[in-house]
């Protein structure tokens, strides 16, 4: 159960989308302990901060091995899949797409564009692979250049970096994220169910691509 020292002024005075009961009931759901299912800026500045540590140090060992210019493609790359590719793919399958607005309020992409209708089913094959693709993709890229240019300090940095970011991503976030069709998700089935109990339209459409809760 949640705790009861929470006040009203800590739950979000909208839960549109994202659950089907009012405010009131979120005191009692307990969900709130075992997910992301309402937005914290904590959870923003855990998930960035690793992503800095990797990626920072690589544009300066990218720039420094005479390969500044290949940052240019990287970043209208990094543009496409964050705001078109991912967005689609993986983004407009979570429930925080189907909130209120015309910009995402999650952990990972907030203030993102929503360019896309919300799709409540689960991601297909397809487009995990893709997700995991584009994923592999940013990492490859400046870990490929920093080898060309002989940045081996840089490269390990880098790599160290990238580390403890997917080890935040795999042992704190992807527990607790709503998008639970992601292939990187790591919520127990037992937690996804209570959940989509919680939210029809998601549950209704997951059903129907075959999903059986309890099962």
């Amino acid at each position: 159960m949640a705790s009861e020292s929470k006040t009203d002024e800590e739950f979000p005075k909208s839960l549109t989308n994202i659950c089907n009961g009012p405010l009131t009931e979120c005191k009692e759901c307990g969900l709130d302990e075992k997910l992301m299912c309402r937005y914290e800026l904590k959870d923003t500045i855990i998930f960035i901060i690793p992503f800095i540590i990797a990626f920072v140090p690589a544009i300066i060992g990218i720039i420094l091995s005479g390969y500044g210019l290949w940052l240019i493609p990287f970043v209208g790359y990094l543009l496409f899949f964050f705001l078109i590719w991912e967005n689609r793919m993986l983004c407009s399958h979570c429930p925080y797409y189907a909130e209120e607005g015309k910009t995402l309020k999650c952990h990972a992409n907030y203030g993102f564009p929503k360019n896309w209708s919300y799709h409540p089913e689960p991601m297909s094959r397809s487009e995990q692979i893709q997700f995991l693709i584009g994923v592999l993709i940013i990492i490859g890229f400046p870990v490929l250049f920093l080898i060309l240019g002989g940045q081996y300090s840089i490269l390990v940095i880098t790599l160290v970096g990238i580390f403890l970011w997917l080890g935040v991503l795999l042992f704190r976030a992807c527990k607790k994220c709503l998008n639970f069709s992601c292939p990187l998700n790591r919520v127990p089935k037992k937690t996804v169910d209570e959940y989509l109990k919680h939210n029809d339209v998601m549950r209704n459409a997951w059903e129907e691509k075959g999903y059986k809760i309890g099962a």
